[in-house]
């Protein structure tokens, strides 16, 4: 199934539902949201979505808090968890999609190695939850396994 097709359907169920989608995107950059704004009608079910790369935009427009960061670094389970209850904090959405992982080439480590990642997930229907993956591929391979993934999992949670 494409993204596309994942992205089309995460829309009608949200439509269906009544439900808005915000997202907080790390190592996606905006993938998610430009998977989602490529479909006509989006805005009656995309509410906004946070580019929030550095730690110190999460800090900033998703309210994580720095000893977070420190204790447990970006790439981690709490990291994607705070970013997705940030995300639905600092917006008006029912739902919300992060992401936070090492696309690669470089900064991966042997803890966190390139294609680790880490999706957080939450919504009103559905308890919060942060999903790892570990992923195969180059960085353009990585980013659009997350995407697809972040999709997928999202509408298999909305059921």
């Amino acid at each position: 199934m494409a993204i596309e097709h994942l992205a089309r359907k995460l829309g009608s169920r949200l439509k269906e539902k009544e439900y808005k989608l915000v997202t907080a995107e790390s190592c996606t950059g905006g993938g998610i949201a430009f998977a989602i704004t490529q479909i006509e009608g989006c805005s009656d079910w995309f509410e906004r979505g946070f580019v929030t790369y550095s730690n110190e935009s999460k800090q900033e427009l998703l309210g994580i808090e720095a000893n977070l960061l420190t204790l447990h670094g970006a790439v981690s389970e709490a990291v994607a968890l705070a970013m997705a209850q940030g995300a639905l904090m600092h917006s008006h959405a029912d739902v919300s999609i992060s992401v936070t992982g090492v696309a690669g080439p470089g900064g991966g480590t042997p803890e966190k190695p390139v294609g680790t990642i880490w999706l957080g997930l939450a919504g009103p229907s559905f308890t919060t939850q942060a999903i790892p993956l570990s992923l195969q591929g180059n960085r353009q391979q990585i980013r659009e396994q997350t995407i697809f993934l972040a999709l997928e999992k999202c509408l298999a949670l909305l059921k």
